[in-house]
């Protein structure tokens, strides 16, 4: 597959999962996989600008850490997908501008596709969106409903390896120690059927939890629970705890967490900044195209990463994609500090859209 047979805003994963399962070979796994890295990449600019947006993380720590923490999740799970990919012979693709997310609008591949996606600071309403992103199929709280969790298209690409597990070489395995941010964090090497089990496992129940808990079975502190809960304790400003024992059930009844002040920062409409009226001045215009090209460059970086045919040259692309990654805060972070010329209150933002290499 071809980076100009792809695009972002396709309905391939729908098509993938309406797929019967004698069809789930070799193409089908490749594919599955491709739109997981897009689909692991499009939760990260959403969680970031977020992340970025709180003010002073030392008044609210609680909220600060978890959002951390799941940014690191997320940027985790991408390589072991890139490493299911790679282990069978295949190539992430990412530095191409038909294959990054586009905002606001929905996740890759059409999974989800009433939810919409946005960029913009934290908000009760985008922690109610990332709750949505993380939703599980049968949540342990809160109202249960019937939609394709990305959880169910994990649950079909482990399937699909179980019965194609001489696919597994292990080839062009890129890893990296990140296990002072959780146990199941590290980027490991996937040779056998059971590394691929355990990655899709903890991709899994780090975002989802388990039908019988919301624990984070690979937390990075005790005492975690999983992407959606932990994106709920911060909207209900309350810990998530056991209430009743038989039947076990669970409520958000615990200690407080203080929703954190954050920059007001705006939605990133459609097309970016400069599509909307009035005219973009030009320190926000140098600080987002800053923003963009940092971005840009790690995504190459990343997508090269994978590439390379030793160990050493993907550690150190992979360090540069990282270097580029820690250039994004600063440029994102002054953005929103400036304010919209609309009247609003709000500010700009960090768009996160992919320009091609200076030539």
């Amino acid at each position: 597959m071809t980076a100009t047979a792809l695009n972002y805003e396709s309905n391939r994963i729908t098509e993938l999962m309406e797929a019967p399962t004698e069809e789930h070979d070799e193409q089908w796994l490749k594919d599955a996989l491709q739109q997981a890295v897009m689909l692991e990449l499009a939760t990260l600019p959403p969680y970031l600008c977020g992340l970025w947006s709180i003010k002073d993380p030392s008044q609210s720590p609680d909220a600060f850490a978890t959002i951390q923490e799941i940014v690191f999740d997320e940027m985790s799970h991408m390589g072991l997908v890139c490493n299911m990919l790679t282990t069978i012979g295949g190539t992430p693709l990412l530095a191409e501008e038909k294959l990054v997310p586009k905002y606001p609008g929905p996740l890759p591949g059409g999974v989800r596709p009433e939810l919409s996606v946005s960029l913009s600071g934290l908000t009760k309403q985008s922690l109610e969106m990332y709750s949505q992103i993380e939703k599980p199929d049968d949540p342990v709280v809160e109202a249960r409903e019937v939609h394709k969790s990305i959880g169910a298209f994990y649950t079909a690409i482990l399937d699909a390896f179980q019965k194609h597990q001489y696919l597994i070489s292990g080839t062009r395995q890129v890893t990296r120690n990140m296990s002072h941010h959780g146990k199941g964090n590290e980027v490991v090497e996937l040779t056998s059927f059971d590394d691929v089990e355990k990655a899709v496992k903890i991709i899994k129940e780090q975002g989802e939890g388990t039908a019988a808990s919301p624990d984070n079975p690979f937390p990075g502190q005790s005492g975690e629970v999983a992407h959606f809960y932990s994106f709920r304790e911060i909207f209900h400003g309350r810990k998530l705890i056991v209430v009743s024992e038989d039947p076990k059930e669970f409520d958000f009844q615990g200690a407080e967490i203080p929703m954190p002040e954050a920059f007001p920062m705006g939605t990133v409409p459609t097309g970016g900044w400069a599509t909307g009226a009035p005219e973009v001045p030009d320190e926000v215009r140098q600080l987002l195209d800053t923003f963009n090209h940092h971005y840009s460059s790690m995504l190459r970086f990343i997508e090269q990463a994978w590439q390379a045919e030793t160990p050493g040259a993907a550690a150190q692309l992979l360090n540069k994609a990282v270097g580029q990654m820690f250039q994004l805060q600063e440029p994102a972070q002054q953005l929103m500090q400036i304010p919209l010329s609309d009247g609003s209150g709000r500010t700009y933002g960090p768009e996160f859209r992919y320009v091609e290499a200076e030539a």
